[in-house]
């Protein structure tokens, strides 16, 4: 009885701060001595006392620990717990912190299934193709999807024409130019209109600049914009944007003088 009388109220052994923590020992010892958290106390014997202020600081610890800071970060964004004030602000940090984590691991989750849906599709493996659509869902590009369709020497061709923010301006811009496109399909106005010609121009643009010029690779653009099987809400708009747009093509090349896409092609 008289080792527990040793200890003072309000005060707890290492022990038992570390089971209501759920740590080790080992790790309040470490933490010690690397001046993170210090025992507010030391019993007659030498041994050390926490109290309850002491594992709310521990929780700070372990969330920002949790979250990946270093010891040394976590020095430094220790907030003192002096007021209902600041225990509200630590509190609100970690929150946030903890929010901001939820966040990116939900968007890495989402990543994720979307990869292991192209893989399954693909039907073989194909590490380049993997690292493309990695790379444009960190983007946030909608487009990820369509790498599956692309032959290595498209993808060649597009990683050598397009850098992170070139591609991303040209996503921007041909995102702009299909939700122009599907106004005038909803509005119902006719193909052969001066404003529907003129945006069908500058969508064959915008065509010429992805590919450059290379008619090998127009050849290849029919089937990587057949969106059949393919369920997602861009592809659905896609699909009427190409619709709308077929007659108003025949109307445009018309007018150039050449009969079909085979013609210019030549």
């Amino acid at each position: 009885m008289a080792k527990y009388k040793a200890i003072p109220d309000g005060y707890m052994t290492i022990g038992k701060a570390a089971k209501k923590m759920g740590v080790t020992v080992r790790t309040l010892q470490y933490y010690d001595k690397e001046g993170l958290l210090s025992p507010s106390g030391e019993s007659e014997g030498g041994r050390r006392l926490y109290t309850d202020k002491d594992l709310v600081v521990l929780h700070q610890i372990v969330s920002l620990k949790s979250l990946g800071f270093s010891l040394n970060d976590i020095k430094q964004r220790l907030i003192s717990l002096d007021t209902p004030a600041d225990v509200a602000n630590a509190l609100t940090e970690q929150a946030d912190k903890i929010r901001s984590e939820i966040e990116n691991l939900t968007a890495s989750l989402n990543a994720i299934e979307q990869l292991k849906t192209e893989v399954l599709q693909m039907q073989k493996v194909d590490f380049k193709k993997y690292a493309d659509i990695i790379v444009n869902l960190q983007m946030n590009n909608k487009y990820y999807f369509l790498i599956k369709k692309f032959d290595d020497d498209t993808l060649d061709h597009i990683r050598d024409r397009f850098d992170r923010e070139s591609s991303m301006d040209f996503i921007n811009r041909f995102d702009a130019l299909s939700d122009e496109i599907l106004k005038l399909q909803k509005e119902n106005v006719p193909q052969e209109s001066e404003q529907c010609q003129q945006l069908t121009k500058a969508y064959w643009d915008l065509i010429m600049e992805f590919t450059n010029g290379d008619m090998s690779m127009l050849q290849k653009l029919p089937e990587i914009a057949n969106f059949e099987n393919t369920n997602t809400d861009w592809a659905k708009k896609q699909a009427v944007v190409n619709s709308y747009l077929e007659p108003a093509f025949v109307i445009y090349f018309k007018k150039l003088g050449i009969n079909n896409v085979r013609e210019e092609q030549q």
